[in-house]
């Protein structure tokens, strides 16, 4: 996650003062570096306090709890990624090429923000509130949603056969991206998600028109 630059504290320099919620990025985005640790291991709020050198009780002054933090990390996957979604939808004509691209670009995310591909496969949010499993799962329905009315944009354009049953292979291909997240999560970030990408997308979704 990317954050601004950042004034210093007035407490810090008795001079200037940060700029109003660059302190909540911060936190963010040292909770997703944290998650990038290989070992996989439960983040605590005292040891985030901890790498930002505050105490617990400053992080409570700009999250309610823990899962309100773990919410704005998933705030920034869905902005991104439906983001991301809607700009390959409106640029890419093709139905096919469509699903091929976000498939590719929801594993370059992984790919790129380690740390939030636990959010993904919801590994960071074991025994954390189960509100934020069951938004994550809409979060994938929505994508599968997405990855259906490409494929049968493509169905209706030819470029994939008028009997193709679209919700089975949008399924499908939703379980690839995930088993692919999981592998790259759990063997500790270093199978890439995207390798041997091109000749699965052909097998699975189809060959590039």
């Amino acid at each position: 996650m990317e954050i601004p630059s950042q004034a210093t504290d007035s407490a810090e320099s008795g001079r200037t003062r940060r700029k109003p919620g660059t302190r909540r990025l911060q936190i963010l985005q040292t909770l997703a570096s944290m998650l990038e640790d290989p070992r996989g291991e439960k983040v605590t709020t005292a040891a985030l306090a901890a790498k930002l050198d505050v105490s617990e009780a400053a992080l409570y002054r700009h999250f309610a709890s823990k899962a309100q933090m773990f919410e704005g990390l998933i705030e920034f996957i869905e902005t991104t990624i439906f983001g991301l979604i809607n700009d390959i939808s409106t640029k890419e004509h093709s139905g096919l090429r469509q699903a091929r691209r976000i498939v590719q670009m929801l594993l370059e995310f992984a790919q790129t923000n380690r740390g939030l591909t636990r959010v993904l496969v919801g590994d960071a949010l074991v025994n954390e509130n189960e509100r934020l499993q069951d938004r994550m799962n809409q979060l994938l329905e929505r994508i599968e949603a997405s990855l259906r009315q490409s494929l049968r944009v493509a169905v209706s354009q030819g470029e994939l056969p008028a009997d193709l049953d679209t919700g089975a292979r949008g399924a499908l291909a939703v379980a690839y991206v995930l088993g692919r997240w999981h592998r790259f999560a759990k063997g500790g970030f270093r199978k890439q998600p995207t390798e041997g990408l091109e000749i699965q997308l052909t097998t699975m979704v189809g060959p590039a028109p």
